[in-house]
């Protein structure tokens, strides 16, 4: 008997309990089904986060006041360090292959424009922030360079804030109330939407020595940098480091590159991928568990049939490779109808749920169905050696 015999045999055997075959398969269905769904949530998840982190440029560079990695220095050795300054800023953007540098402050404060009032994120920024953050500017203009000492109050809106304040009448020109100082609107952003949580477009942009002053910080939270595409990260962040140390005396700061925070969320972001994908594949191993239990009461069942094959000369092999085969079988079912109910699934929640970022994994949906079909294997392996140890005659005697 041939490998296609064989598999007439075990598909005929199937079908002939159609109801339990299908419950059998149906383990490995919803399990590869989950497989499907759960990385591709993971894997769209993973996406949409790089997605955020570099809708701002891919030659960004910040510099955040403080160094994160301690050295066993005394108390008093950390009150020595200094603050970023707008200062620091302006001679950063002085350096080689650095294309535009920009101080920055956030907090939130009361907004007010006539009898209208809203909280809302307030960013202290400079005027390179359009080229820094890829930022365009919809109406009016941005900030002007006035430099360190004396910036004029002047005020942008995002372009939700924009409509909330103001809604249909023209803003520029306007004054509005930011806390307890008052700003005239010189500009309106194109809307951006969200970036991790952060409205950009329900925000209001002023210069940075005002945030400064009416948040009372004697730092700014980081300075941004863009450097040139034909220059290395490393070269920029070995520049940026020299000038500071220069400036301050000591290593104070952090420097972090753009490459660094992608590579540490990749890293995050793929654990939480495959955690996903083994919480999914506990259903795989419910499944397997199925095709034994399934297998073995076959076994017990259709004695005088193997029996029987084994009187009229089939050989012991010949035993198990049927029941291998069978079990095989309900595997591929399994797996190919998981994989299919978990595309399908996958597909809809996108086109109903767009908010949901899903994203089909297929290395991990690959790997799915391999272990579906290896479960089927090992899961048939124990009975199939079971009905192939079979005594012949003690098997017909059974009938």
């Amino acid at each position: 008997m041939n490998w296609l015999d064989l598999a007439k045999l075990a598909l005929r055997s199937i079908s002939s309990h159609k109801q339990r075959s299908l419950l059998t398969a149906l383990g490995l269905i919803i399990g590869i089904a989950a497989v499907v769904i759960l990385t591709s949530i993971g894997r769209g998840i993973h996406s949409f986060v790089l997605a955020e982190f570099t809708q701002f440029g891919t030659h960004l560079i910040a510099v955040y006041p403080g160094k994160t990695t301690t050295f066993g220095l005394s108390g008093a050795t950390i009150s020595t360090v200094l603050p970023l300054s707008t200062a620091d800023a302006a001679s950063l953007e002085n350096l080689d292959h650095v294309l535009a540098a920009m101080p920055m402050v956030q907090g939130n404060a009361r907004i007010e424009a006539g009898n209208k009032q809203r909280r809302a994120n307030v960013f202290g920024v400079g005027a390179a922030l359009p080229q820094v953050w890829q930022l365009k500017v919809d109406s009016g203009r941005f900030l002007p360079d006035d430099g360190l000492d004396n910036p004029r109050a002047f005020a942008v809106l995002g372009s939700k804030m924009r409509t909330e304040l103001f809604g249909n009448t023209h803003p520029l020109g306007q004054r509005i109330r930011i806390g307890s100082d008052r700003f005239r609107v010189i500009g309106v952003m194109q809307a951006k939407g969200q970036m991790l949580g952060f409205d950009l477009d329900d925000t209001v942009f002023v210069a940075s020595g005002k945030a400064m002053e009416m948040f009372d910080r004697q730092s700014l939270m980081e300075i941004d940098l863009l450097y040139s595409s034909e220059t290395s990260a490393e070269t920029v962040e070995q520049a940026i480091k020299r000038r500071l140390i220069a400036r301050h005396g000591a290593e104070d700061f952090t420097i972090v590159t753009q490459n660094q925070m992608l590579e540490k969320m990749d890293s995050v972001l793929s654990v939480l991928t495959l955690a996903v994908a083994a919480l999914g594949s506990i259903s795989l191993l419910v499944g397997s568990v199925g095709i034994l239990t399934i297998m073995t009461i076959a076994v017990s069942e259709r004695v005088s049939e193997i029996g029987l094959l084994r009187a009229i000369g089939a050989e012991r092999g010949m035993v198990f490779k049927l029941f291998l085969g069978e079990a095989m079988l309900l595997s591929l079912v399994g797996g190919s109808g998981g994989v299919l109910l978990g595309v399908a699934l996958v597909k809809l929640a996108a086109a109903f749920v767009p908010a949901l970022p899903v994203q089909l994994a297929w290395n991990y949906i690959v790997a799915a169905f391999a272990i579906s079909l290896f479960i089927g294997i090992a899961a048939g392996v124990a009975p199939a050696i079971k009905a192939a140890r079979l005594n012949p005659l003690e098997a017909l005697r059974a009938e």
